[in-house]
């Protein structure tokens, strides 16, 4: 269960007061930079595992962290959604000497190999998608398996009456759509839902719509729809349009896209789980911070560090969009 669903509203959205203008600091050349006492800065980098509007979010909780910590110079990194740019954009930092990585891996099992050789040379810390069987020090983020179940939990509410379900994600390899599939699946047992099938597009947004509109015609008793990473709530959404099937396949998404609060609040989706970004940011940065400055507690016996999900339905969805625009910085 995730408990305290009202206080983590609070504490996600009181941060939006909070913000400063202030950016990240740009690196400088590799070994770091002297600070003006004459040490030299810790060098930080957090690192996506594509360019979703989702990062956004977790860009401003990097950004005052980075403010906080004067002895620091952090880099934010957006990889394009594959694990080759992710290793290139890696492989770059640590020739330039960084002392610490904040990753979401891509794909974490073939890129033990790659997390371990970095671990080897600095600190390395998994976020939102995690690599359990890697050097890495600590994860922090979702507890995907409970997100997972958060939104079965959703499907049943959305269809009480049962039918077959479809469901969506870039790459099932990854962890944090593993462990959202294995909630899902859990959610569901011993219901009326079935699962039919997974379908992948490896964040090819073209292949991300071309699937739910391929399963629309392939499966005219389709139900629902759940989409496992952000883009894919939109992608669904679109297809259900086009086949003006809105209100008749339910749908259940996961993140705060722009596409997928309006649908929601147009009722064409019936829920979203989300995570919070801003804090993946901020507290990644924070406890890297404070690891290398030698303060080891900062890192649970676990070596996982859960941030709490929401469930965002009709009801609460006009004031969670005003609150998340403001940690977007819109006005």
């Amino acid at each position: 269960m995730i408990p305290g669903h009202n206080r983590s509203l609070s504490i996600l959205f009181l941060a939006a007061f909070a913000l400063t203008s202030l950016s990240c600091n740009n690196a400088g050349s590799g070994g770091g930079t002297s600070t003006s006492g004459g040490g030299k800065k810790i060098r930080l980098a957090f690192v996506t595992n594509n360019p979703s509007d989702f990062w956004t979010i977790a860009r401003k909780g990097v950004e005052k962290a980075a403010s906080e910590l004067p002895d620091a110079e952090v880099e934010f990194k957006i990889n394009e959604g594959t694990a080759a740019d992710q290793q290139r954009l890696v492989d770059d930092l640590v020739a330039k000497g960084i002392d610490g990585i904040a990753i979401s891996p891509v794909d974490p099992k073939n890129q033990q190999q790659m997390l371990d050789r970095v671990a080897a040379q600095a600190l390395v810390v998994t976020q939102d998608s995690d690599a359990p069987d890697s050097k890495r020090a600590f994860y922090i983020g979702t507890n995907n398996v409970a997100a997972g179940e958060q939104a079965g939990k959703l499907v049943k509410e959305a269809l009480p009456q049962g039918g077959n379900i479809m469901v969506f994600v870039g790459q099932i390899d990854a962890q944090n759509a593993k462990e959202r599939y294995e909630g899902l699946k859990k959610a569901l047992e011993g219901s009326n839902i079935k699962i039919l099938d997974v379908l992948t597009d490896n964040t090819d947004r073209v292949r991300a719509k071309a699937n739910p509109a391929d399963t629309l015609v392939k499966h005219q008793d389709i139900a629902g729809m759940v989409g496992l990473w952000s883009y894919n709530g939109p992608a669904i959404l679109s297809a259900v349009k086009e086949a003006n099937k809105v209100g008749k396949v339910k749908i259940i998404a996961f993140d705060e896209e722009d596409d997928t609060l309006a649908g929601i609040k147009d009722g064409a989706i019936y829920a979203t789980v989300v995570q919070q970004p801003y804090e993946f940011g901020y507290q990644s940065i924070k406890m890297m911070a404070a690891y290398l400055g030698g303060d080891k507690s900062v890192a649970p016996a676990s070596k996982q560090k859960f941030v709490e999900t929401l469930a965002i339905k009709k009801d609460g969805v006009e004031a969670f969009t005003t609150k998340i625009n403001q940690l977007r910085g819109r006005s």
